[in-house]
């Protein structure tokens, strides 16, 4: 469910919408929702002074509750380590 707000937030914001994918990992300490998205629109996602980026974690922590949820936009540019 909180892949699936996420990546309609997101779809919202950017010129690219069906270039949005939002990967949901479990992981020890939580989960992971990891964010990819068309280049042209990473700025937009990030926003100023990772405005936007703090407002979507704001949103997808209070849909999460309790649960221990981390949201990371990854850049599609850099190869993967």
């Amino acid at each position: 469910m909180l892949a699936d707000a996420l990546e309609h937030l997101v779809a919202g914001i950017v010129s690219n919408p069906d270039d949005v994918t939002v990967k949901d990992k479990d992981l020890r300490r939580g989960r992971l929702l990891e964010v990819r998205v068309h280049p042209d629109d990473v700025g937009k996602v990030i926003g100023r002074q990772g405005r936007t980026a703090q407002a979507l974690r704001t949103v997808i922590g209070a849909l999460a509750g309790k649960e221990s949820v981390r949201v990371d936009f990854v850049d599609v540019d850099r190869p993967r380590r």
